[in-house]
């Protein structure tokens, strides 16, 4: 069964999202980031390779031919193929519909209202059908 983190009252989720990235491939996992748009996809892209100096963070499109041999993917829909499911890490407003073919998901939940109400609703739904839950608040520093 898929274990559930959130992380609420975060106050940049692409940088947040990047930390997390870092620590799971410090830990050599694989990981798939969830983008609620082409828009924010391309930031999040940006920002995996702009955010730290000190790191390197091989990503890919989904539907990049190198997505198989790249430890971490970019996805704007959780219809797209993929070729790994260890860590998912949604940024996006909805349960993704695929949540359950991995071993772990990330939830990213921001300060503002809309996003915080999306995400009780979330952890609601995951919380109904006996997913083990843990909650983070962000620092606000």
């Amino acid at each position: 069964m898929t274990r559930i983190d959130f992380h609420s009252n975060v106050p940049d989720k692409l940088a947040y999202a990047c930390r997390l990235v870092r620590k799971a491939r410090a830990a050599d996992c694989r990981v798939v980031l969830l983008a609620p748009d082409r828009q924010t996809l391309q930031a999040l892209d940006e920002a995996l390779w702009t955010f730290s100096d000190l790191d390197f963070l091989p990503h890919v499109a989904a539907d990049d031919p190198l997505a198989a041999r790249t430890p971490v993917i970019l996805a704007e829909s959780d219809q797209t193929a993929l070729p790994h499911h260890q860590i998912l890490i949604n940024l996006t407003a909805a349960t993704p519909a695929h949540f359950a073919r991995f071993e772990r998901m990330f939830e990213i939940v921001s300060s503002e209202e809309s996003d915080r109400l999306a995400g009780r609703e979330r952890y609601r739904y995951y919380q109904q059908r006996g997913y083990p839950l843990t909650h983070n608040v962000a620092d606000k520093a």
